[in-house]
């Protein structure tokens, strides 16, 4: 069930900023607007900016809004069957970025959807937890864990 979970955190930490009164200032007290900056932290939240650009913007909304991806780990992708796509409630122009060929051999090998792949592709800045990270993950083919050639796109 990790895919509906981290779905619905996607889905309301975009909706939190619009609804939210946080009474945090005295100079505003909320709901934050359209001026907004997300980060996205890993493959549990890489739907954001897919979410952002198909429920949101779409719509006129959160125009001005921007995601920025950090890579904590690059080993942990979120990767789940190619026919899952339609979960996610995206639109079919998003499956590219999803699309990901999975060479390893366990659970199993073969044509998956990556979270990661897409969180990076359609942010709008990708950043890691370090910029000593950010040199491994490009220092080597496998570094990148099967997102070599995508990280060095970025």
């Amino acid at each position: 069930d990790n895919e509906l979970r981290f779905s619905l955190l996607c889905q309301a930490a975009l909706e939190a900023p619009r609804v939210l009164n946080l009474n945090c200032s005295t100079y505003f007290s909320g709901p934050y607007g359209e001026d907004v900056l997300f980060i996205a932290n890993d493959w549990h939240t890489a739907l954001i900016p897919c979410y952002l650009k198909s429920m949101y913007q779409s719509r006129g909304i959160y125009l001005n809004a921007k995601v920025a991806f950090c890579i904590h780990n690059i080993a942990y992708q979120g990767r789940f069957a190619f026919s899952d796509f339609p979960l996610l409630n995206l639109p079919d122009e998003f499956r590219g970025s999803f699309d990901f060929i999975d060479g390893y051999e366990k659970p199993v090998k073969g044509r998956k959807i990556n979270w990661m792949k897409a969180g990076i592709l359609e942010s709008h800045r990708v950043v890691t937890v370090s910029p000593y990270y950010a040199q491994e993950l490009v220092s080597a083919v496998d570094k990148g864990v099967e997102l070599d050639n995508v990280l060095r796109k970025t």
